[in-house]
Order: structure tokens, then sequence, then C-alpha cells
């Protein structure tokens, strides 16, 4: 009855633009760490971190400065480049793919003016398959699945762009009253971290759901690990909490 009644209050809730709309009209703040994009720029360390050690502990590699050198990193849905940057900067040969325009466009710009050798392109997934062949040792999807029509489709570009032995790497939002309350009313509406909108609460994904996904297309699960956010330091940390929000990681045999 709870998540009936969420449900309601949700779609109450939701706007008629899109989150797609949404990202587009905010593409020139992407780097503007005070403005709309500042919760992802909080996150960044914390999310860098996750995929670091994971990439570096299913590879073998050193953690050190350069932990990713030559790893190939393909980032869905990279907005204006905030991760991808960050991985290049460890060594990894970074591609970047939205959907926004405008968003690759100031990723391009921001990559450029850091002398970043970082390949961008205005597509999504389905169409970067279409065009190329390649294939990557990591590909990432972070903050993108509960925004997409159909996750299981991403999932199996996700699997297609994957090279035989490499990991995938998701972050999103769990579906349950916690990350109703701290994901959309918290998050949208009392504390005003993220736009109106940019949330559907029942586009939330359950861990477990997730996770058959990704074994339906072949990949074996690797780690689940919980986000939690203590809201007096703004400090995003690791946790095995999955309430709200969570990181999973998948082999592709």
């Amino acid at each position: 009855m709870l998540n009936s009644f969420l449900s309601i209050v949700s779609e109450k809730l939701s706007h008629t633009h899109s989150s797609h709309d949404l990202f587009q009209g905010l593409s020139e703040d992407w780097w503007n760490e005070t403005g709309p994009m500042r919760p992802l720029h909080e996150l960044n360390p914390t999310r860098i971190r996750y995929l670091r050690d994971r990439i570096v502990a299913h590879m073998g590699k050193e953690n050190t400065l350069e932990a990713l050198k030559d790893v190939s990193i393909l980032d869905i849905g990279c907005g204006g480049g905030l991760v991808c940057e960050s991985l290049n900067r460890l060594g990894a040969k970074v591609t970047g793919i939205d959907s926004s325009e405008n968003a690759i466009s100031a990723a391009k710009a921001h990559a450029s003016s850091h002398d970043l050798d970082i390949q961008y392109h205005a597509a999504t997934s389905t169409q970067l398959i279409e065009t190329q062949d390649t294939q990557y040792d990591v590909v990432t999807a972070l903050e993108l699945i509960e925004h997409v029509v159909s996750p299981e489709n991403l999932i199996k570009d996700m699997h297609a762009l994957c090279k035989p032995g490499g990991l995938v790497m998701l972050s999103t939002l769990n579906r349950n009253p916690a990350s109703f309350a701290l994901g959309i009313i918290a998050a949208e509406y009392i504390l005003r971290w993220v736009p109106r909108g940019t949330h559907d609460w029942r586009q939330f994904i359950k861990p477990s759901e997730l996770s058959q996904m990704l074994e339906k297309q072949g990949f074996e699960l690797v780690d689940t690990t919980g986000l939690t956010f203590d809201p007096i330091a703004r400090e995003y940390r690791l946790s095995k909490r999955l309430d709200v929000n969570y990181f999973i990681t998948a082999k592709k045999p």
C-alpha cells in the first residue's frame, strides 16, 4: 500500500519536461561547482575512488597516480565530462558519449582547455554500436539507468560494447520509501540539491532487479556497494547500505 501511495505522489510531483530536456538546458553549468551540478562535483571523488579501486583489483594493477594507464573506458551518459576527465587523469583512454549535444560541447571545450585527450561523441549507446565496432575494457553508466526508457536495452548495449573479460559499472537509486524520501522529497523539494523533476521514483531500480538484468545478459556479478551522504559534512561515503544510492559492478565472461 505504501509503495502504491508513493507512486501516486511521485506522479503528482513529476513535471512535463523530461530529464533529458532538463540536463540539456543545464549544459552550460556542468563545470560550475557551486551551481546546479554541485551535487555531482561533491559526489565525484567518491565515485572515482570506487571505479578506480574496482578496476585496479580486477586488472591486478598497482593503485598509483596512473593506476588506470592504458585502460580503455567508455562512459555512457557522460554529461559535461566530470567522470571522463578524472579517469583520464588516472591514465585511462577515455571515450564519453551523451545524447545531449550541448553537454558534449561543454565536455569538449573543458577538456580542450585543460589539454586532455578524451574522445567525445553526441550519441546514445545504440547509435555508437551502429557506427563503430570498438569494445572497451570498462563500460560505465553512472546515474543514468534510472533516466532511460528501457534499462534492459542499456544493459544489452553495455554487453555489446564491453570486451570479454571486461567490466561494466553502474550507479543508480534503489526504489523504496527511503529513496523516495531522500532522493525526491528532500533532494528536490526541501534541500533543492538538484532541480525539481530530475528523477521519477517509479524508474528507480532495486539492486535485485538490476542484478537480474545483468545476469540475463550473461554478466557475472562482482560487487554491490552502497553510497551514503553526510549532510553536515556534505560528504559522500561508500557503505554497505543499499537503501538509497548504490554502485554495481559485473564482469563479462
